[in-house]
């Protein structure tokens, strides 16, 4: 059994394994992140400054320090309040279903992770500034992907892993559909095997 930590959580003393330890630690590490580079561009840029590692005009990354009101990569926008409602409900979600995992089901653990730390990344900018800030861009020429930050990335990529996670055990097979394959295979008559034994004797 895996040591367990304590947390306390509204006055109670409350019992956790490593395991269900992943998810805020790394939710945590990802808000610390998200929020530390959202600090050096909007300390390093004016609003819609730009600063790019590779010289040419449109090169295909960027950093373009830009507010963002909307959902995630700039959509929605003018939508903030809205925005926080549907955070604080998913913020829950990922914290109810966390709680739920099995143990040993750490792709699920990390892909909920990383959506909870983008989740309350960009909720932390709402609720302190108004709005989120986006710098990362990223395109070809004159095409442009939305403007997004770490805590977007963090998002996708939780997204992602949970996809591939949930697809990884629907194809693993289970103990039920391992004893269903084992009865459907040929059984070896033993009177048969007895009887070849003494021919060749």
């Amino acid at each position: 059994m895996a040591d367990p930590w304590f947390v306390v959580l509204r006055g109670k003393v409350v019992l956790l394994k490593r395991s269900q330890m992943l998810v805020p630690v790394l939710a945590l590490i990802v808000i610390a992140v998200d929020q530390v580079t959202k600090f050096i561009v909007s300390a390093s840029l004016p609003l819609y400054g730009t600063w790019s590692p590779f010289p040419g005009p449109n090169p295909f990354f960027q950093i373009v320090y830009v507010y963002n009101t909307g959902a995630a990569f700039g959509l929605f926008k003018d939508l903030g309040t809205v925005f926080v409602l549907i955070a604080l409900v998913v913020i829950g979600a990922i914290v109810y279903y966390s709680r739920r995992l099995a143990q040993g089901q750490w792709l699920f653990r990390i892909a909920l992770g990383l959506q909870l730390g983008g989740a309350l990344g960009n909720l932390t900018d709402r609720v302190r500034l108004g709005h989120v800030i986006d710098f990362i861009d990223v395109g070809i020429g004159a095409t442009r992907w939305y403007t997004s930050n770490l805590a977007d990335v963090s998002i996708v990529a939780g997204v992602i892993l949970l996809g591939f996670a949930m697809l990884r055990d629907a194809w693993r097979p289970t103990d039920a559909k391992r004893r269903a394959w084992a009865e459907r295979q040929p059984k070896k008559s033993k009177t048969g095997d007895a009887g070849m034994s003494s021919v060749q004797n």
